[in-house]
């Protein structure tokens, strides 16, 4: 495993942008909209990277929910066997509290009480096209996600 971001749950994402590039200098690709399942949500990456910081704006209810605050929601890891990944976690006493992979996403968040946060299992194979998304010139990360699936 390759940790490649941390991840936040934000409520205002220009906001905490805004107050992150004024405060650390950070500099951010554009944002991005995408849904999984019945969520909308809005992401963007800093850029370079990695390490990545990543902020997430979900709505009511998804994985992103920051409506109680924004919060740390999780470290990002890259697994060459997510499957393998995720049995691991689970045996360690450590439950995938949401995952991506019945949406076609092979990604899940296992939850860690000692931090109050998530660990992120990523695919590798999604990392070439990660870099190519979040870098300039990338594409839509739903343009990602379609190749995802298309390979398969």
């Amino acid at each position: 495993m390759a940790l490649y971001h941390v991840g936040f749950a934000v409520s205002d994402l220009p906001a905490a942008m805004r107050e992150l590039r004024a405060a650390a200098g950070v500099e951010w690709a554009e944002p991005r909209p995408g849904r999984i399942g019945d969520w909308d949500f809005r992401i963007v990456f800093s850029r370079p990277g990695p390490p990545f910081v990543e902020l997430v704006e979900g709505g009511p209810g998804s994985p992103w929910d920051a409506s109680a605050g924004p919060r740390f929601h999780h470290l990002g890891y890259w697994t060459d066997d997510i499957g393998a990944g995720v049995r691991r976690l689970e045996k360690q006493g450590f439950p995938a509290e949401f995952s991506g992979c019945p949406f076609g996403r092979p990604y899940a968040y296992h939850h860690l009480k000692s931090i109050g946060a998530n660990i992120e299992l990523v695919d590798a194979v999604l990392q070439p096209d990660f870099l190519a998304a979040w870098q300039p010139g990338g594409e839509p990360m739903d343009a990602l996600h379609e190749r995802a699936l298309e390979e398969q």
